[in-house]
């Protein structure tokens, strides 16, 4: 498992890495640590956008799930049934979010080894971002702007519609939970996930989530006018601008 992880992750993405750098970076890591970003997530964008359509449409048809969970409260696998339909009716996959960690992390931790052991080996001249952050180093301001933005993007999600339900005793239903997530729990562990890291992390992040809020912003607009309105008011189209 090291080995392919060795073979088509770590040498690969440093392999990109130098030849950026040396090229048409202008010999600044962190700007080739920025475009390395770009060149990634350009590399793998119909499975992120795949991902964050889907998440979009979920947050969205979240009154629906509500709903179907209160009609078959007594039958799990009714329940199990009905909402399978209504996944397959959107086109949406509940674990598409997985997908997006599942490589997110590989990447990560490749990154993560090349920054600790690849800066010093006389390759990088420069070990700097525009000559103000040393990539090194940890920097808690670059912690803080990776927290910041990605609560930014949790921002730009859908909100979901109003549920007909008049059960409001349920404070903890997945789309709240996910709205938690979203704007606290996840810009959280960022801040301390990469506050004791060298920045030059930090920066990959603050790229990649920059990326992920045009993505979003795109699929917003994708949606916002042929999807998001039948997920979640199919029969009232009337009340459209009940969503955001």
């Amino acid at each position: 498992m090291g080995n392919l992880f060795q073979t088509y992750l770590y040498h690969p993405i440093l392999a990109a890495l130098v030849w950026i750098y040396q090229t048409i970076s202008f010999q600044d890591l962190g700007i080739a640590i920025v475009l390395l970003t770009v060149v990634v997530r350009v590399a793998l964008l119909p499975l992120f956008w795949k991902s964050a359509k889907d998440q979009t449409i979920l947050q969205a048809i979240q009154p629906k799930v509500k709903e179907i969970q209160e009609r078959h409260k007594e039958d799990r696998e009714a329940q199990g049934r009905a909402l399978m339909a209504l996944y397959r009716e959107h086109r949406v996959n509940p674990l598409s979010g997985i997908l997006f960690l599942a490589l997110q992390i590989p990447v990560f931790i490749a990154l993560f080894q090349i920054f600790t052991r690849e800066l010093g080996n006389g390759v990088f001249d420069s070990r700097s971002f525009l000559g103000l952050v040393s990539l090194e180093e940890r920097n808690f301001m670059v912690a803080v702007l990776a927290a910041g933005l990605q609560y930014l993007q949790a921002r730009l999600m859908p909100q979901a519609g109003k549920t007909n339900t008049s059960d409001k005793t349920d404070r903890f239903d997945s789309a709240k939970m996910t709205k938690i997530f979203g704007l606290v729990i996840g810009p959280a562990i960022t801040l301390i996930v990469l506050t004791p890291l060298p920045s030059a992390l930090g920066i990959y992040w603050i790229a990649s989530t920059v990326f992920s809020i045009a993505q979003q912003i795109m699929i917003n607009r994708a949606v916002k006018d042929k999807i998001l309105p039948a997920a979640i008011l199919p029969h009232s189209p009337s009340t459209h601008g009940s969503h955001q």
